[in-house]
């Protein structure tokens, strides 16, 4: 087992990670400083090194290791820095990369069911670890010490500012989720949202939610796939939806962006993406929490925005945003765990915990990002200037630069 182990891990230097057998035994995989987890018994570890990125997760799920510590994130720390010593050989890695495209064919029908799989979960899940307004995507940490709640709602005035709104505006909303965006849109901006997504569980919410705020003339949900939308409307904002869109269609979404949006519209993409190009999908992500779902390199983004003909205005990286949100959803899950554990069961609850601390560990010591991508169709149709999103430091910096005029009479 050890020269297996050995075998495996002579490329994992960032740290390692030792497995403890109940009878004392002992293995380690990597080099460096060990975590330590006890396994229920060395066939768990047999099963674990025949496919390690999925059955060390299912292996979890199903209660066959434990952190010896208790602390699941320090473990998952060193297995995400070890990830690119565990790629596997290159026969491998060209399996599943072409395994992973096969299942990004995401038709109409299988694009409904990937989101059923996820996203039809009982809502009363969602609503014990997100913030109060139902927001399931990264927020935005003006300060690491911001709430969760403040977070979120910076996030939407960002969004709102990049998509440079006006009053009485069509705003189409691509993966509205419980409709939190698009009634933060509607609320504070004055402009008419239409938001679509593919659960039946989420509609129903949202348009609860939006008679609750007595919103109805505002804000219409519907049921529907970005490929069958029509009409036109002056910004489209897309959040959290792309990651689920899968290569092949790329071409065809952008090119409905583009068909949508009016001439002189704004659009904006909000993706998790990745700092490295063709990293592919991890097996047990795509498997338990987002089939059909992957994770692009803004490469990959911007080469299907350019054959649409759409302009790039803006990209910005959001680097530990996502990883600061998920530990504030998986403190949450925590805090109510026993909870959803009644109502769940423990198997899911492990998956879940494993999902939220994995993607923070990826955030944070991976290779995932968030791309906000900023689209139109002209080039003069935004300030040529970054200064218009964040009004009050353009306003400082107007007030500390020297006026010319001083200096001119300074060199007389």
């Amino acid at each position: 087992m050890q020269a297996i182990l050995d075998l495996i891990g002579r490329r994992c230097c960032a740290g390692a990670v030792e497995f403890v057998a109940p009878d004392g035994r002992r293995w380690r995989l990597g080099s460096g400083s060990p975590v330590a987890v006890r396994v229920r018994d060395a066939s768990v570890l047999w099963r674990m090194l025949r496919n390690p990125r999925l059955a060390f997760a299912e292996a979890y799920m199903d209660g066959h290791w434990e952190p010896l510590n208790g602390n699941l994130a320090e473990v998952l720390r060193v297995c995400v820095s070890n990830l690119d010593g565990l790629a596997g050989p290159a026969a491998a890695r060209w399996y599943n990369k072409l395994r992973a495209q096969l299942g990004e064919l995401n038709t109409r029908r299988r694009a409904l069911a990937n989101v059923h799989h996820h996203y039809d979960v009982d809502y009363a899940v969602y609503r014990r670890f997100l913030d109060r307004d139902l927001h399931y995507s990264c927020a935005y940490f003006r300060s690491p010490d911001d709430s969760l709640e403040a977070a979120q709602q910076a996030k939407c005035a960002h969004i709102a500012a990049k998509l440079d709104l006006k009053p009485g505006a069509r705003v189409l909303d691509i993966g509205c989720g419980w409709g939190s965006l698009a009634m933060y849109l509607a609320e504070r901006h004055g402009v008419h949202c239409t938001g679509i997504t593919l659960s039946q569980e989420q509609l129903k919410v949202a348009q609860q939610r939006a008679r609750e705020r007595g919103l109805q003339d505002r804000v219409e949900f519907r049921l529907q796939d970005y490929r069958d939308t029509t009409g036109a409307f002056d910004a489209i904002v897309s959040v959290g939806m792309f990651e689920h869109v899968g290569r092949p269609q790329y071409p065809l979404f952008f090119r409905r962006v583009r068909e949508l949006l009016k001439p002189d519209g704004v659009a904006l993409l909000h993706t998790i993406g990745r700092y490295s190009a063709g990293g592919g999908s991890d097996p047990w992500i795509r498997k338990y929490i987002f089939p059909g779902g992957y994770i692009p390199a803004a490469s990959e983004v911007l080469a299907a925005v350019e054959a649409a003909g759409l302009i790039g205005t803006d990209l910005e990286y959001w680097r530990l945003h996502y990883a600061l949100t998920l530990e504030h959803w998986n403190a949450r899950f925590q805090a109510a765990r026993a909870d959803i554990a009644g109502h769940m069961g423990e198997r899911f609850c492990r998956m879940w915990e494993f999902y939220l601390q994995a993607c923070a560990a990826c955030f944070r010591h991976g290779d995932l990002a968030v791309f906000q991508l900023q689209l139109t169709q002209t080039l003069d149709r935004l300030p040529v200037t970054r200064d218009y999103l964040y009004p009050m430091a353009a306003t400082a910096r107007s007030a500390a630069a020297p006026r010319r005029t001083s200096q001119r009479r300074a060199t007389t």
